[in-house]
């Protein structure tokens, strides 16, 4: 009979599957065929537990998981500063790998973590670099947060254009210009009803607004519009002092701090990254602003660990052999963050930025522990 020897160097492999309150572990042994199961809760206490079941064993230990959310970076931050090697396995994988070795669709938390052992043991993991460790964390929470507050800013917009425009002002929608601007919040919280303003007469309505609506080409001639279009206004006549008043005012007072919130994250985002080499290479490419570089940078980390502009590109969700580019928009496919930064015959510009294997100067050479390495 063969006798199988195992070297002494074959790493202990722990294939854990996420979830909010607990975990569920499954390690193998290189020279035992029983496995050994764990249920880890997301405390300290479970988290010592686990490191310490996983260095008695004296050997190497290779941890792997799917990225859930949130719920694995408290767990990976820990057992990577223990020591461990910490792996990712593809979403898309594991759920394709689940259903030929299964024959069904049908999961739960422990059968996950089989599936991920599996993955483990024929080598199809991902590298994953963890943001706090590779220095990339506060670029993504810059960037999570800006897009919570523009979507909120958003959200807010379209709470007043279809109920508080048509009752109190429904022809101050024309005067919207931009959604970067807070002057038309400002201006609708000073004056949310136009009986305000005909009340005051022409003369006076044109110069009391004159420092809320900010910079304007012909500025005058703009109120003197306002003053005539509110004059011939069927908002209805709700008294100033009213509740209904009070609570448009206090919608639109919402969204001003959404704006003001906004420009904050921009104003630190710029300072934070108008030094780094590739956030200098992104923004001088046109349309890519200092918002949509930041999400990049974000997203990707650091580009040069792209040793080809394609690679970028499929890391994009923009790569398409058959030319096809447009199929791809289409179906959504991609990095649904960057897929849209630039457009995919744009992209293809980045290819005119120095990629190159080696670390750049002022940055760690780490990246974002959200996406995993190409292969060259």
């Amino acid at each position: 009979m063969t006798k199988i020897s195992v070297a002494q160097d074959a790493p202990v492999l722990g294939a854990i599957d996420i979830a909010k309150a607990r975990h569920e572990v499954l390690i193998a042994i290189p020279d035992k065929k029983r496995r050994r199961r764990l249920t880890v809760l997301n405390e300290l206490a479970d988290f010592n537990r686990l490191a310490t079941a996983l260095k008695e064993y004296g050997r190497p230990v290779r941890v792997a998981f799917e990225a859930t959310g949130n719920y694995h970076r408290a767990l990976a931050y820990y057992l990577a500063t223990a020591g461990f090697e910490i792996k990712l396995v593809s979403s898309v994988a594991l759920a394709r790998t689940r259903e030929a070795l299964n024959n069904s669709w049908d999961k739960n938390d422990p059968k996950d973590a089989q599936v991920i052992l599996h993955m483990m043991e024929i080598g199809n993991e991902q590298y994953y670099h963890d943001p706090l460790v590779c220095g990339t964390n506060d670029i993504q929470e810059l960037s999570k947060t800006h897009d919570i507050v523009s979507k909120s800013k958003t959200e807010l917009w379209h709470r007043v254009l279809p109920h508080y425009l048509p009752l109190y002002f429904p022809e101050a929608g024309r005067f919207y210009r931009s959604s970067r601007s807070d002057w038309f919040f400002a201006f609708l919280e000073r004056y949310p009803s136009p009986h305000l303003i005909t009340a005051m007469g022409k003369a006076a309505f044109t110069t009391d607004p004159w420092d809320v609506i900010g910079r304007k080409v012909a500025k005058e001639r703009f109120l003197a519009d306002i003053y005539e279009t509110a004059k011939s206004s069927v908002g209805l006549p709700v008294a100033p002092d009213s509740d209904a008043i009070r609570m448009f005012r206090l919608v639109l007072g919402e969204g001003r701090s959404l704006i003001a919130q906004r420009n904050q994250i921009e104003d630190r985002a710029v300072a934070l990254l108008k030094d780094l080499p590739d956030y200098q290479l992104l923004t001088s490419i046109p349309g890519i602003g200092p918002i949509n570089a930041l999400t990049i940078l974000a997203e990707a980390g650091d580009l040069r660990r792209f040793g080809h502009h394609r690679q970028f590109l499929k890391f994009c969700g923009m790569h398409c052999p058959a030319g096809d580019c447009e199929a791809i928009c289409r179906k959504g496919l991609g990095n649904h963050s960057v897929g849209h930064i630039p457009g995919p015959n744009q992209a293809v510009k980045i290819r005119e930025c120095p990629f190159a294997p080696h670390p750049m100067d002022g940055w760690s050479g780490c990246h974002s522990a959200a996406h995993q390495q190409l292969p060259g």
